[in-house]
Order: C-alpha cells, then sequence, then structure tokens
C-alpha cells in the first residue's frame, strides 16, 4: 500500500494536473457533510470489525485503525480537528488524518467499500436519529396542546367553516384537532424507519464486491434490520430522503395552519387569544402594536419545507442509474430541512405556552350568526317527525325571520316560532343554549364535553 504522501488526495494517482481552484470550491462538500462525522466512524469500525472477523485483514491492523479513528472523534468533538476542503467531505478528511496517525495501514480502511455506500450508510443512520428527535419534540408538541386543552374544555367559541360561524365547539376540541394532526405526523416519520433500517454497507461503489464479506454482521453492528437487497438501486436511488422531507413538509404545513389559525384569532377582528408578550415583537413606528412575528414567522418557514422537497424531486428526475454528483446535495437539503422543523416545533411549544384565550370574547362570538340553527334542525327531526330536509327548510326560514328583525334565534317569541312552525313548544329554547348544543354532540370524536375528556385521557396515558 502506498503511502499518502504530500498532502495529496488520496483518489489524485490519475489526476496529472492540479484541480482548480474553482472545482475545489463547487466539489467539496465538507462544511456540509462533517455533521455525519460520528456516523461515518461508526461505519468504519462496524467495517474494519467484519473484515477482521472474515479474515480479510489482522487483527492487528484492525486495532490501529479502530484506535486512530477513536481518537480523530475525539479531536472532532473537542473542536481540535482541522478540516480541509481539499480532501472534498467528511470520508476523506477522516482518512487522511487516520493516515498521519497510524500510517501505511490507514490504507486497509477502505477495502470493499466506496463512498458510494459509505455516505449511504452514514446519512440513514443520522436521518434515523433525527426522526427521533423530531418525535421528541413533537410529544412535547402534543403535551402542551393537552395541557392547553384540559384548562379549556368548558370554553365555547365558535367553530368555523369558509372562516364564518357554523357551529359551536369547545375550544378544546378545537385543539383537539391539532394533537390528532400531530400525532399522525408522528406516525409518518415513525413509519419511515422501515426503509431507513436497511443497510446499504457493502454494496461498493454499485456491483457489490468481490471480497467475501458478512453485510449481516455490519447490519446488525450498525442497528439496521437488514442489508439491502439491490446494489445498484442502493447507491443510486434517494427514496428515503424524499420520505423524509414529506413527512418534514406535511408536518410543516400543520405547523403553518395552527399558526394561520392564532394569528386570525389574535387579531383585532376576532380578539379570540391572547399572546404573552414572551412571544410577540413590537412596531418600529407604532407604539400600539404587539405582533404576533413568530407565528409568522412560522407559517413562513413552510415554504422552505416544501421548496427542499421540490428541490429532491427535481434532482433525482430523470437521473440514470447509479451515482451522480447531482446526489450530493441531498445532505444540505436534509439539513436545512430538519433544523428549520426543530427551530418551529420549539417556537411553536413556546407559543402553545404563553396563549390564553379570551372566553368572554369566545362566548359571544359563538352566540352570534345563528350558530345553533343546526341544533334547531335536529330538534324538529327528533321531536316533530320531520325529514330533515323539511325541517332545514323550516329552520331556514326562521333564521330569516330573526335575520330580518335583527334578533338572534333566542330572541324569537313563541308566536314568531309558531307562525312559521306551529307545533313548536317552549321546550324548543333549549337548543339555543350553547353548553347544551356542544354537549349535545355525544358521537365518538364529537364535540361533547365527555368526548373530550375521554380524548386527553387516552393521549395522556400513552405518554
Amino acid at each position: 500500500m502506498a503511502k499518502n504522501k504530500n498532502n495529496q488526495v488520496i483518489w489524485g494517482t490519475r489526476i496529472k494536473n492540479k484541480t482548480s481552484a474553482l472545482f475545489q470550491s463547487v466539489g467539496n462538500s465538507i462544511d456540509i457533510d462533517k455533521r455525519l462525522y460520528k456516523e461515518d466512524i461508526a461505519g468504519s469500525i462496524a467495517h474494519v470489525e467484519m473484515l477482521f472477523k472474515q479474515k480479510i485483514i489482522s487483527f492487528k491492523v484492525k486495532n490501529k485503525i479502530i484506535y486512530g479513528l477513536n481518537k480523530i472523534e475525539k479531536e472532532i468533538s473537542n473542536k481540535k480537528f482541522e478540516f480541509n476542503k481539499k480532501y472534498e467531505d467528511i470520508h476523506m478528511n477522516i482518512e487522511k488524518r487516520l493516515f498521519q496517525i497510524i500510517g501505511d495501514e490507514a490504507g486497509y480502511v477502505h477495502i470493499a467499500r466506496s463512498r458510494n455506500d459509505q455516505v449511504i450508510t452514514d446519512f440513514k443512520i443520522w436521518i434515523k436519529s433525527a426522526t427521533k428527535e423530531i418525535n421528541i419534540s413533537l410529544d412535547k408538541i402534543i403535551k402542551s396542546t393537552l395541557k392547553l386543552a384540559e384548562k379549556n374544555i368548558d370554553t365555547i367559541m365558535p367553530g368555523f367553516t369558509h372562516l364564518k360561524n357554523a357551529q359551536a365547539v369547545s375550544f378544546a376540541h378545537y385543539l383537539m384537532a391539532y394533537v390528532e394532526m400531530f400525532n399522525r405526523d408522528k406516525k409518518r416519520f415513525v413509519n419511515n424507519l422501515d426503509n431507513l433500517d436497511e443497510n446499504p454497507l457493502g454494496v461498493a461503489a454499485l456491483t457489490g464486491t468481490s471480497f467475501n464479506i458478512d453485510r449481516n454482521y455490519t447490519t446488525k453492528k450498525l442497528g439496521f434490520k437488514k442489508p439491502t437487497n439491490n446494489s445498484i438501486d442502493t447507491v443510486s436511488d434517494r427514496d428515503f430522503v424524499l420520505d423524509f422531507l414529506y413527512s418534514v413538509s406535511v408536518c410543516s404545513m400543520h405547523i403553518s395552519r395552527i399558526a394561520e389559525e392564532l394569528i386570525i384569532w389574535n387579531s383585532d377582528g376576532f380578539k379570540l387569544i391572547n399572546l404573552s408578550d414572551k412571544v410577540v415583537t413590537g412596531s418600529s413606528i407604532m407604539p400600539q402594536k404587539k405582533n404576533p412575528d413568530l407565528l409568522e414567522y412560522l407559517r413562513g418557514k413552510t415554504g422552505r419545507a416544501y421548496g427542499n422537497l421540490f428541490s429532491m424531486l427535481t434532482i433525482l428526475k430523470g437521473l440514470p442509474l447509479s451515482y451522480f454528483k447531482d446526489l450530493q446535495d441531498d445532505k444540505e437539503i436534509i439539513f436545512k430541512s430538519n433544523d428549520t422543523l426543530i427551530n418551529c416545533l420549539r417556537i411553536l411549544d413556546e407559543i402553545l405556552k404563553n396563549i390564553k384565550p379570551n372566553k368572554n370574547q369566545m362566548f359571544m362570538l359563538a352566540n352570534s350568526g345563528y350558530i345553533t340553527a343546526t341544533d334547531l334542525a335536529d330538534y324538529l327531526v327528533k321531536n316533530h317527525s320531520m325529514s330533515f330536509r323539511k325541517a332545514y327548510q323550516k329552520t331556514a326560514a326562521i333564521v330569516n325571520l330573526a335575520e330580518k328583525k335583527k334578533k338572534n334565534l333566542n330572541e324569537l317569541t313563541m308566536q314568531e316560532f309558531k307562525n312559521i312552525e306551529p307545533k313548536l313548544t317552549n321546550d324548543v329554547l333549549k337548543v339555543f343554549d350553547l353548553k347544551n348544543s356542544v354537549n349535545s354532540k355525544k358521537s365518538y370524536g364529537g364535540t361533547s364535553f365527555d368526548n373530550i375528556k375521554k380524548m386527553i385521557t387516552k393521549y395522556k396515558k400513552q405518554k
């Protein structure tokens, strides 16, 4: 094995002329993929242990390489490692340093593997870890939402369709809708782990290797469930990256929706919630203003998540098999999406802890816009043997009358009710009570207080 002398790049034997500075600046990825150093070293240690097990390298060589790799990991962790853009990426920076520490034996580390399978192994291990961190953050969001919901089971507000008052709901029920969304986000990330749990190490550049390696051994060592089945597919595709980016995008969309909702509710037109001074900003010119900047930040960052997903889809579109330099961008895209989502989840958690519903305003708004009209139609069906369509027509006529007289439904006189439907009695007045309206929705998944309590308890038991 020839020594790597004079700072020559390891693959430089066939390259006669010095690489241009421009190409070096474009071609290197060390500023991005140095985040993979722990995963890269773990993969290399598992690889050389397997090479020794298969009698491809000696005990002495194995131990020297592992010693060197452990030393490098400590150097990087302690910020004493000098990254060099000349060596392009994290893999070559580590290998170059390994030569410096242990000498010639470093050359054995790359037997039966390529950077192609090496980087995908690192990347999958990293994404597995990132997925778990995201789900921990989602758990915090769910916990904070549950806490806010539990305090507001009997807080009544309007439920909206088309941003128009539709039916009365519990504020807690509204919040629990987002608990469901974020819980599905968790499941979505967990489901991705199946594809991530296939070990790429050992497929080499694209065809596998002639060495008698044991991929099941490295699979177990690195915490994968099984090795990948096809060497070309392994180094060519990045659908596991797309899975992650899609999950980030959907989760970001849910964050954006609740952010938009809270922005609207916090506006002077609605005034349904108050945001603590901890999570608002002031205006540079208008002293009275308290702006929901953080919520707007959350809404805006969704665009980045979508853009990263479409960037990766576009990179892969029409890309022949197997490996191409185009795929180098996958790491930057993933890292940015992950970092942005983690930050957004932390911000949202802080906001949820600093929200106070304006209960009086919620109730007042819920008590307007003829919000109990559906309750009246249901009452007519249940108590006067009407078809729903006939009950709908009768109710619409009553609403039209109330609108004409500029009254709420519960302000109409019994005679006015009887002029439209003679069968009605004073008993009908109970359907206009907002608490009764909310509590009447006892069907599974409905907004009754008992339903909400059961659902909150269910989620609290999952923690």
